[in-house]
């Protein structure tokens, strides 16, 4: 697998993460004070004007426990992304962002879809499948890890509740692992 070695410190990762941790905090702030009235620009399907939410919505939660559920595994699987060099921390995000934010948008159903968790899910089958086919001790360490103790995240991608975009999960999940093998690929 032609990852990077890691080009950013320890130290340098952690404030990276914390500052994207926090300009994501400062947004749910902002979106609670106002009554949530920034999830208008979240990911409506088939929508024109619901295509800015393919860059959006990972900003955007519609409630403190769905910003809690989603902000921990973010900060978590972004410093053990960046495990794999800051090029590729950046390659898998846009990517995952993007492709499984336009697969919501053109099959997704009909509904405002808003929150990280398909970022997240993209993070954790990139991380799960990449760490093994790299072949290198450190990342798949990180690949047993993130697959023992986030395994149970897999049973998001099922359609469980209305109110959950199950959608975003199994895009970002399919997409993360679609990166990780054409990453590897390369």
């Amino acid at each position: 697998m032609a990852t990077q070695s890691t080009d950013m410190s320890f130290k340098q990762q952690f404030n990276l993460v914390l500052v994207l941790s926090l300009i994501i905090a400062a947004i749910e702030v902002i979106n609670l004070l106002t009554g949530r009235t920034l999830n208008q620009f979240g990911l409506i399907p088939r929508d024109a004007a619901g295509l800015l939410g393919v860059i959006t919505a990972p900003l955007l939660h519609g409630s403190i426990w769905h910003f809690l559920s989603n902000i921990i595994p973010f900060a978590v699987f972004s410093f053990l992304l960046l495990q794999h060099g800051t090029s590729r921390y950046l390659q898998v995000t846009i990517i995952c962002t993007v492709v499984s934010g336009v697969l919501v948008w053109i099959f997704a159903r009909s509904a405002i879809h808003v929150g990280a968790s398909g970022l997240i899910y993209g993070y954790f089958g990139y991380l799960v499948l990449a760490g093994f086919l790299s072949k290198k001790f450190k990342l798949i360490l990180i690949s047993l890890f993130v697959g023992i103790a986030y395994g149970t995240l897999i049973f998001g991608v099922l359609p469980v509740s209305r109110y959950i975009s199950w959608e975003s999960h199994l895009f970002g999940l399919l997409v993360g692992l679609g990166c990780a093998y054409t990453m590897h690929k390369k």
